[in-house]
């Protein structure tokens, strides 16, 4: 006997954790099929109990290395295995979470938090170190453009404030979500102290420099009292990252910085007391160094606000306020505080606070925000609205259905956060190289300054000793390195390619989506409901004899009025559509696997398939008809035929439409240079016909649902980078076989739960653009990394005094200063030139 089991899962993390249950489970001899869900911690397994037993499926489980709880959730024995109805919620999506949350102790729970005082992207690989380091804490992802921090952990070993704890005691500041984060404006005001007493004194100290108007010494000393107050109030920053970095045994741009402005500072400081008052100094080079790296960051930083701008603005339409309809009265609460089933009122021009239901009023809402599309959708009784959507027309009363973090908007901004947060593959690149970085930068600046000091006999620019010059060429080593462009490059390039997705309504689930989608070699398709509309229209009427079309659907429409089934519901939409009013036919009756019957001005009507024919005899059913019924057939077409008494007056053929856009959709991947492939259930006339329609050449027809994995897994045999895109139930297990899973908006959740992508807007024309999206994401990344790498090998030896003997160039520290910070605007600039893709258009 077949049955279905649903147990608890713990230790999940990611859609590869998914991906690695669903496997081991199905490989298992008996198990039909596995559902596994990470929202839901749990598997849902379909299994013949006399040939597997629970216990063995939870031993399955456990041998991958999660838990499982010793009671699963109540069993259902049927008879045929039968996949479960889809609940359907709109183009509502399911957040991705770093660990399932859950109440056991082998649950792991997820935290997010922001992170004040990073500096560089060696801070995120510092706290990322501290954080694994603690007890307790299961994943770590800390994200640097974001200033961010992303960690699942054991709540039996160490709570929220654990977490923060740990990032607080690396040197950073944590600020949890209920804990109230440092006054933005307060930082911005510090930091803008520092700069403006850098610049005010750095100015003055420059022209003392270069006019000496007090002769050597005098100016040296002035020049020593203006840069101690820079080096100690404005560098002061710098100080403290680097000592926080070397005290979590690790090095980071801080590190550079005070190495390079202690460097010039001391020496200046023991020259002038110790060796030669009227010597030369490098007070104004520590000065400028500090003023400019100052500058540097400022714009940096406001360069990288942009990169999230998608998200930030998405999160600021978020509703405030609420009106509450409470026993008749209205009364305005703060968003927060609407609870499921409370009955709100919405005004023209006021945004809708949260996602509900429409129960009186009717409306259209600018849904823009979620869809991009322009125009105005209409909307009345019965009709989900979702909140942050704005109301243009008339006023309605909703119920809430869903509020705070349960909201479609809320799960798309989680959704876009976790993407973000998430490390793409090329990025360990870059993270072995900044481990790296800094202790072979200092290295090389040692080495520059033994090099020119002890061994290259070539003489030093006017005014300067060999030791100067030596001493200078290695300070500019120092502050030319730039870590920090490395690190941008591909955090900066994933936040705007996941950007201009939620602005386009496609929504990446990881950044390591953004990479592989790009690979693709063939993306299979779903039929029903992806391809197509998934539900049956009329799409043919041939009339027998002397009717017309509109009798024989008069006559279809008013037999099949009451009837449930949807290829009744279709005749009868059909109807409604030409203006058709049913009669009224007396003695209905709806016979199973047939269609229905009745009379009709006293004669006999029947409207179902062939199995359904009068019995006296006198039937006759002609050559043209069997002729006409044969032809929809081969085209894939359901076929009911209408009788009117002993004669049969006419045939309609009802087909599953395809989609306006999805031959569009197939040609403009086809153009990209990827495969596609239809995978159905339908024989193999009905899913060539629609593979025709739309242009796709290789077809799987006649697939069980439990089988559409397998499909998957062949093309994979064969080398392939496999996408799938489907919308139900039952393509959840294909999706978590591909590389990557494409879930369509108007699917059910667990199709949304499982996909790496998201289609809000359920058109396929966002999978070619999803395509498109990732291989310029993946191309700005490799420009960043190749602009990152070139600049440092460029750079470093110019700046260790490579061309003087040649050209006689040197580079100065304070412009050694100004190339670092380019090199990282470059890098995030040219992320920011993502936000000029035009999605709309092929190309």
């Amino acid at each position: 006997m077949v049955k279905v089991e649903k147990i608890h899962v713990s230790g999940m993390s990611c859609q590869h954790c998914v991906k690695g249950v669903t496997k081991a489970l199905e490989e298992v001899e008996g198990v039909r099929s596995a559902l596994v869900s990470l929202e839901k911690s749990n598997a849902e397994v379909t299994f013949e109990d006399e040939r597997v037993d629970l216990a063995t499926l939870k031993n399955v489980i456990q041998a991958k290395g999660f838990g499982t709880n010793d009671s699963s959730m109540a069993g259902l024995v049927i008879g045929s295995q039968a996949p479960p109805a889809p609940v359907r919620i709109g183009a509502m999506v399911e957040a991705p979470s770093i660990g399932a949350r859950g109440a056991g102790n082998d649950t792991l729970d997820e935290l997010s938090f922001r992170i004040e005082g990073m500096s560089c992207a060696n801070c995120s690989g510092t706290i990322e170190r501290a954080l694994k380091a603690t007890p307790g804490i299961q994943k770590v992802s800390v994200n640097f453009s974001m200033e961010k921090g992303f960690v699942a952990y054991d709540h039996s070993l160490i709570d929220e404030q654990g977490v923060l704890g740990a990032v607080n005691g690396a040197g950073y500041r944590a600020v949890g979500e209920g804990e109230e984060k440092t006054d933005d404006s307060q930082l911005a005001a510090k930091e803008r102290f520092r700069f403006l007493f850098a610049v005010s004194l750095t100015i003055p100290l420059t022209i003392l420099m270069y006019t000496m108007p007090f002769g050597h010494v005098t100016t040296n000393y002035l020049m020593c009292i203006l840069a101690t107050l820079v080096q100690f109030v404005s560098g002061r920053t710098f100080y403290e990252g680097a000592y926080h970095s070397l005290k979590n045994r690790s090095t980071n741009m801080d590190v550079l910085i005070s190495l390079g402005i202690s460097a010039a500072y001391f020496y200046s400081l023991f020259s002038l007391f110790f060796l030669d008052p009227a010597a030369h100094t490098f007070f104004d080079s520590s000065a400028m160094l500090i003023t400019f790296i100052m500058v540097g960051k400022m714009i940096e930083a406001r360069a990288k606000g942009k990169t999230g701008m998608a998200l930030e603005k998405l999160m600021s339409l978020q509703a405030d306020r609420a009106r509450v309809i409470d026993n008749g009265r209205e009364r305005m609460v703060k968003a927060s505080m609407v609870k499921v089933g409370d009955l709100l009122s919405v005004r023209p021009g006021e945004t809708i606070p949260v996602d509900g239901e429409i129960v009186e009023g009717a409306t259209s809402i600018d849904e823009s925000m979620i869809t991009g599309e322009p125009l105005p959708a209409d909307k009345g009784h019965g009709d989900p609205v979702t909140g942050a959507t704005i109301n243009r027309s008339g006023v309605i009363t909703i119920k809430a259905v869903r509020v705070g973090k349960a909201t479609m908007l809320s799960k798309i901004v989680r959704m876009v956060e976790d993407a973000q947060a998430d490390k793409a593959p090329i990025q360990r690149l870059a993270d072995v190289v900044s481990n790296y970085f800094v202790p072979v930068v200092v290295s090389v600046a040692l080495l520059t300054f033994f090099l020119w000091y002890f061994v290259i006999a070539y003489p030093a620019p006017p005014g300067l000793t060999r030791f100067l010059f030596s001493f200078q060429l290695m300070i500019a080593v120092l502050v030319v390195a730039c870590p920090c462009a490395l690190g941008l490059a591909t955090p900066t390039a994933i936040m705007v390619g996941s950007g201009v997705g939620l602005d386009r309504g496609i929504l990446f689930k990881r950044a390591s989506v953004l990479e592989t989608i790009s690979h693709l070699d063939i993306v299979l398709f779903d039929k029903t409901g992806t391809i197509t509309q998934g539900k049956p229209r009329v799409s043919a009427i041939h009339p027998m004899g002397n009717r017309s079309e509109a009798e024989v659907l008069e006559i279809a429409a008013s037999v099949e009025a009451n009837s449930v089934h949807p290829l009744a519901r279709a005749v009868v939409q059909k109807a409604a559509d030409e203006g058709i009013v049913p009669t009224k036919i007396m003695n209905a009756t709806e016979i199973p696997g047939h269609g229905s019957k009745g009379e009709l001005d006293g004669k006999k009507v029947m409207v179902g398939n062939l199995k359904l024919t009068p019995r006296n005899g006198d039937a006759v059913l002609s050559q043209e008809a069997l002729q006409a019924g044969r032809a929809l057939s081969d085209a894939g077409q359901s076929t009911v035929y209408v009788w009117c008494g002993n004669e049969m007056i006419g045939i309609i053929g009802l087909a599953d439409q395809v989609k306006a856009d999805s031959k569009e959709a197939i040609a403009r991947l086809h153009k990209l240079g990827i495969r596609t492939a239809l995978i159905s259930g339908d024989n193999q006339k009905a899913a060539r016909a629609v593979a025709r329609q739309v242009g796709i050449d290789d077809v799987e027809a006649e697939v069980l649902p439990g089988d559409k994995s397998d499909i998957v897994k062949k093309w994979q045999a064969k080398g392939l980078k496999v996408g799938m895109a489907g919308d139900g139930i039952n393509d959840a297990p294909a999706l978590a076989q591909a590389d990557i899973g494409i879930a369509v908006g108007s699917g059910t959740d667990i199709a949304k739960e499982t996909g790496d992508v998201v289609l809000v807007n359920n058109t396929l024309l966002d999978v070619e653009r999803a395509i498109r999206l990732g291989r310029k994401t993946l191309g700005t990344i490799k420009a960043n990394f190749f602009w990152a790498f070139f600049y440092n090998l460029l750079m470093i030896p110019i700046a260790a005094g490579l061309l003087y003997p040649v050209l006689g160039l040197v580079l100065k520290p304070e412009w050694a200063c100004i190339a670092m910070w380019f090199s990282s605007l470059t890098v995030v600039g040219n992320s920011l030139l993502l936000r000029r893709v035009n999605l709309k258009n092929n190309g």
